[in-house]
């Protein structure tokens, strides 16, 4: 499954487009769970699944990617559709001090 996406950040600035591709393991339901997406051509494996939930239109997972960063992917079942809806690069320097 692939979807070509152009966001328009707060700022007004529009990033380019990206082309999110998710390759599946398919259960007894169609597009069960990802096992590995492209970002552009980039790879990325799915290295875990550290949390999944239901919404109304929508299945959604969070996982870890094996060059460490934590993705949330949001498929829609209405229109058989992947979107990344966030990202966290795994980089924060746990050294840096807590503001607490």
């Amino acid at each position: 499954m692939s979807n070509n996406r152009e966001k328009t950040t707060q700022s007004g600035h529009k990033e380019e487009k990206v082309t999110l591709r998710v390759e599946c393991y398919a259960g007894h339901r169609a597009e069960e769970s990802p096992r590995r997406f492209f970002i552009d051509k980039r790879a990325i494996e799915v290295i875990e699944i550290i949390d999944r939930w239901l919404g109304p239109n929508h299945r959604y997972f969070k996982v870890r990617g094996d060059d460490g960063g934590s993705y949330f992917l949001r498929y829609n079942q209405d229109t058989d559709a992947w979107e990344m809806t966030e990202f966290d690069s795994g980089t924060w320097d746990e050294t840096h001090p807590s503001s607490t």
